[in-house]
């Protein structure tokens, strides 16, 4: 037992963190934050934040960017995408939109996190940190609507090129999209540019994953750096962040997802969870809905009475393109670490941060913690330091269970309403 927990990097992670924020409580000193001459201890944290920072910001455009053309080419061919891919797109996009208002009512009239901790300025936040000017948030005094929009569909529709030297993070997921769309509708699946996108993604996880094996080192001088910047006071503001996103990710669960499945699915709420328990233990307990994804085609077809070709359908574009737990924790994470930065977010630019985290759902790879490159492209939009993605990192494996088997939970509830649906279609042609 004690050998698995060891080779565990969420343990490590989480040893990190705890190390972190003690060692800062108990050796830091506040008076290093911003010395000209801080104590070569401290100049080494420093360096460890700084070079792990460095990784992730080096794979932030190119994972996103692939991704999200990656995402699209699951859909498969122009003709499935116009008979079943729609009814599949619109239960998607739905409820990944019924997410990002549970997520938003969250941030407007239930913020635990405000005046529990004090605020990072973001002059002490930049120092040595990956700061990115934000280059799509509106400021509601730039004038009309229509100015509004025209600022940022002049953000949107830049040149791929600069867009992914200047990590213009909006012009990325709008080229990126717009050239799935023509690859997904122009070129066949058997094309070897097909072929190369997914291995593209295959190679880029890849190297991800070595990044990761780095982690409970840029924890630890995170954690450390973060708790000196907010004078200690972070651990009670961040358990308040979990409480919200647990709220919000139940209720999407166990209250909106079952009445639509009742609804459209034609599905009694308690035979759907009795049939459907087994995936969903398995999504808690691996955080990763590809992994469930045997098992929930296995039950949609066994048990729920789903076509071979609506699951062979619903559940591998579900995998990356459906998840409404990744989209609402995004969301609302974004907005928690943007006051805890002192960034003060417009209502719109509110809402164009829970439009971002929808965008950066969709193309998520379905393994545990999938969602944090997502989570750099919001962070990013939003002018938040990156280094703020450990501060999620703390918290982010407890949370990833239940996202995940929410996430999986909708794919189940996406097949019972597309085999209807397609059902339906099919006789009435």
């Amino acid at each position: 037992m004690l050998s698995k927990l060891t080779k565990n990097m969420t343990f490590w992670v989480a040893v990190a963190a705890v190390l972190g924020y003690f060692s800062a409580v108990g050796f830091g000193d506040t008076a290093w934050v911003g010395a000209t001459s801080p104590p070569a201890f401290y100049e080494f944290i420093l360096l460890l934040k700084t070079s792990f920072l460095a990784l992730l910001r080096m794979l932030v455009a190119p994972i996103i960017f692939f991704s999200l053309i990656g995402g699209l080419l699951h859909i498969g061919d122009a003709a499935r995408l116009r008979s079943l891919g729609s009814i599949t797109l619109v239960y998607y996009l739905s409820t990944t939109f019924i997410a990002i208002c549970i997520g938003l009512t969250a941030v407007f009239f239930v913020h635990p996190w405000v005046g529990t901790v004090e605020q990072i300025t973001i002059d002490v936040a930049t120092q040595g940190a990956h700061y990115v000017t934000p280059a799509h948030l509106i400021n509601e005094e730039s004038g009309s609507l229509v100015q509004v929009l025209r600022q940022l569909l002049q953000t949107a529709f830049t040149n791929p090129f600069s867009a992914l030297a200047e990590l213009n993070i909006l012009a990325i997921a709008t080229n990126a999209f717009m050239l799935g769309l023509a690859m997904l509708l122009a070129v066949p699946q058997s094309s070897p540019l097909v072929a190369s996108i997914h291995h593209i993604n295959d190679m880029l996880h890849k190297v991800l994953s070595w990044v990761v094996l780095t982690t409970p080192f840029g924890i630890y001088a995170i954690i450390f750096d973060i708790t000196l910047k907010s004078g200690g006071t972070l651990l009670q503001s961040l358990l308040g962040f979990v409480a919200v996103v647990v709220g919000g990710t139940l209720l999407h669960g166990l209250v909106i997802l079952p009445l639509i499945g009742k609804v459209f699915g034609g599905m009694h709420i308690r035979h759907f969870f009795s049939k459907a328990a087994r995936p969903m233990m398995v999504a808690f307990a691996t955080s990763s809905s590809s992994a469930t994804l045997p098992i929930s085609m296995q039950t949609a077809e066994e048990e729920l009475g789903v076509s071979d070709t609506v699951s062979g359908f619903v559940f591998p574009l579900g995998a990356t393109m459906n998840m409404d737990g990744t989209a609402l924790y995004e969301g609302i994470a974004a907005v928690f670490l943007a006051y805890l930065f002192g960034i003060d977010l417009s209502t719109i630019g509110i809402v164009t941060v829970f439009f971002m985290a929808m965008v950066s759902s969709i193309g998520a790879p379905g393994m545990p913690s999938g969602s944090m490159a997502g989570m750099q492209m919001v962070l990013l939009g939003a002018g938040i330091p990156l280094e703020a993605i450990g501060i999620l990192l703390v918290v982010e494996r407890p949370l990833d269970t239940i996202r995940t088997a929410v996430n999986v939970e909708g794919d189940l509830i996406g097949a019972l309403v597309t085999q209807r649906f397609f059902a339906r279609s099919k006789n009435n042609g």
